[in-house]
């Protein structure tokens, strides 16, 4: 069966390959495959989301330059970033952004993105930028719902009632309905679309370096138990029509949604399904949150680990099957796991992250070799250089960006340049899964 495949899959490449295809510096999508240059697309990637923040300080360019340079060593040639963060005074946000007001900007945060994609460019590296956030942690959908109405966002982080959260999750899902809201947000779309990098002169919607643009960082229709009446067609209307309207000004860049799959989408594959049922939305995402959605415990390695390999792995295999119906690509875009023992500084044991991360690289190269649907992997997060320091030393220390949003403990899912288990696993992943990178000619000989 695989045989046949393999063989079909490197027919519809040839069929669709030419020397102008070859020349498109564009990545493409065929199929439930990605196409760059003429050939299949395969990555291994990161999380790196503060690369604009870095880019944005003298001292952070010098990390930056020495984070790509250790990544690219890596094999590392895709990292997903922030476009679109909103100035909030909820705690736990970050207290710069992008956007501080509506459409009022962030000059040295904008040169930072300028710079991160400038020098991701020079090393062949391609970036997926989401828009916006549904979380609090960088302003996000709240932010915007609350410019136009005046309102207070209830705030998550204060107090240790759970029902906070529920009830900031529907205030940030009421912005699919919200049209001012959307305004705005489209007219953010339609700034950093058409921005010119101030170094290399390339508008965005013209610039290889970008492989896709992302509607919003894990947008859910609703809180898992709503507040009020859920409202999904809002929701898969919002993410269709948005889709659009990204398409209708760059005709280069992928759109996807950034969702993390079933488990955002209110536990419902249909709706899954649905969200992702769009000729303006390119391919696919899943996020695999083990301690998040309660199989794992870092202070029961032995009691939880294997279960929580078992149970990503249907998750993987639920997600792959739903897009090789949907007929696109789907990524592994966030997947991470604690340290040993809870802790978080460099140095600590890593034995339960690396043998996680091992089993969904296996899984992911797998599915490829299969002639599955899954194309990437993104890990949350890279750390590199950085060491946790307390939140409120984040902004502006160039040594303190670690990857884990400020509601997080820092280093929580940080991965550390020091971590060489860790990335001997990333760099035997990332080696398999640019082998699959071949002229259509010789593909799966």
């Amino acid at each position: 069966m695989n045989k046949l495949y393999h063989f079909l899959f490197t027919l519809l490449i040839i069929l669709n390959y030419s020397p102008k295809s070859s020349a498109q510096p564009f990545i493409r999508v065929t199929g439930n495959h990605f196409m760059y240059q003429g050939t299949p697309y395969y990555f291994t990637g990161v999380n790196m989301w503060y690369a604009a923040y870095l880019g944005a300080i003298p001292e952070g360019r010098e990390r930056l330059i020495r984070e790509l340079d250790t990544l690219k060593a890596m094999g590392i040639t895709n990292i997903r970033i922030a476009g679109g963060t909103e100035k909030s005074d909820l705690n736990r946000s970050i207290s710069r952004a992008i956007q501080t007001e509506p459409g009022v900007y962030d000059e040295g945060l904008l040169e930072g993105l300028d710079f991160a994609l400038a020098e991701m460019g020079k090393r062949g590296m391609h970036a997926v930028i989401f828009l916006t956030n549904f979380w609090p942690w960088s302003g996000g959908m709240a932010q915007y719902v609350s410019w136009v109405t005046g309102t207070k966002i209830p705030d998550p982080n204060v107090g240790t009632d759970w029902r906070e959260w529920q009830k900031f999750m529907d205030y940030s899902a009421s912005f699919y309905t919200n049209e001012k809201a959307n305004e705005l947000f489209r007219n953010h779309i339609h700034f950093m679309i058409n921005r010119v990098n101030t170094l290399t002169g390339v508008c965005y919607k013209d610039d290889p370096v970008i492989m896709a643009w992302e509607l919003s960082n894990e947008p859910r229709p609703c809180p898992d138990v709503p507040v009020r009446e859920v409202n999904i067609p809002a929701f898969i209307r919002w993410a269709h029509e948005t889709a659009a309207y990204i398409h209708s000004l760059d005709t280069n860049h992928l759109v996807t949604t950034g969702t993390e799959g079933k488990v955002g989408c209110f536990h419902k594959e249909e709706i899954f399904i649905q969200l992702h049922d769009s000729k303006y939305i390119d391919y696919a995402n899943l996020h695999l949150w083990p301690r998040n959605w309660q199989w794992f415990n870092c202070r029961d390695i032995d009691g939880t680990l294997q279960q929580s390999i078992e149970r990503a792995n249907e998750y993987v295999n639920l997600h792959t099957d739903m897009a090789l119906k949907l007929g696109k690509p789907i990524t592994l875009e966030e997947f991470g796991l604690e340290r040993d023992s809870c802790k978080a500084m460099p140095g600590s044991r890593v034995t339960a992250r690396d043998a996680f991360l091992s089993a969904m690289f296996d899984k992911a190269y797998t599915n490829a070799i299969e002639g599955g649907s899954l194309a990437g992997t993104n890990v949350w997060a890279w750390g590199g250089y950085g060491k946790p320091h307390r939140i409120d030393e984040v902004i502006d220390n160039a040594g303190a960006y670690i990857g884990d949003p400020l509601e997080e403990m820092q280093g929580l899912n940080s991965v550390y340049a020091s971590d060489t288990t860790t990335i001997q696993i990333m760099k035997k992943h990332a080696a398999e899964m640019k082998s699959l990178c071949r002229a259509p000619e010789v593909l799966h000989k």
